[in-house]
């Protein structure tokens, strides 16, 4: 079993680091513990060490933790839906996710829009900075046009964007992914002043020091806390 309380610490020492580096406050940086394939009883426990975002790739791996989780702490952490999300999965993922970090197309964002059914919705738009055509997420360039549509959404409360930094940049390389979405995300600002967009949501396990010197809001990390996956 991991020492969950000793891996919480780390992580909040190395954000309070990174911070310091940055010369930011640390409390800027909101800590998503991403859960994937960990049972509810370690969500539970992670959870009373203190992260109250818990971050989730399925729509129905979160479908058999959320009640669970519920029943062991007698409360709701924030739920975040950090993977790709289907069209046909909308519904049920309005129904358990406080915040959805993957928005990646105007067609996916239009179907959360339809069946939010009055509830406003938390947001991020996902941006992908690799070469795979095949990988979801918008295109930096496309970026201004999409958006633009997406915050016309009404139901859409789109906080920033997010991002997953391409496997096997090298440590410049990688600042310069997290660079980058923090400049789309400040022209968007420039561009939308009505819409909040004040999130960004990038950094994992392996490089999330790197995202806080480069302004993330929200980092996702999962297996410096829970250990490598079951």
């Amino acid at each position: 079993m991991p020492d969950l309380k000793t891996n919480v610490e780390r992580v909040r020492t190395a954000i309070a680091d990174a911070a310091a580096r940055a010369g930011r406050d640390p409390s800027e940086v909101t800590l998503v513990g991403v859960s994937k394939t960990h049972p509810a009883e370690l969500v539970a426990e992670v959870v009373s060490l203190g992260v109250e975002q818990v971050g989730e790739n399925r729509v129905q791996e979160a479908a058999e933790k959320v009640g669970r989780v519920r029943e062991l702490l007698g409360r709701d952490p924030s739920w975040h839906l950090i993977g790709t999300l289907q069209r046909n999965k909308a519904r049920q993922a309005l129904d358990l996710f406080d915040t959805i970090h993957s928005v990646d197309s105007v067609r996916l964002a239009e179907a959360l829009a339809t069946r939010a059914e009055g509830r406003r919705v938390a947001v991020l738009l996902e941006v992908y900075f690799g070469d795979d055509p095949n990988r979801p997420g918008f295109r930096p360039d496309d970026l201004e046009a999409s958006a633009g549509r997406i915050l016309s959404l009404a139901p859409l409360d789109v906080r920033g964007l997010m991002t997953i930094a391409p496997l096997g940049l090298n440590e410049e390389r990688t600042r310069g992914v997290f660079r980058e979405l923090r400049t789309l995300r400040d022209r968007l600002r420039e561009l939308h002043p009505e819409a909040a967009l004040t999130e960004l949501s990038m950094g994992m396990t392996d490089d999330f020091p790197l995202a806080i010197e480069e302004g993330a809001t929200m980092i996702r990390v999962g297996r410096a806390i829970f250990g490598e996956r079951g």
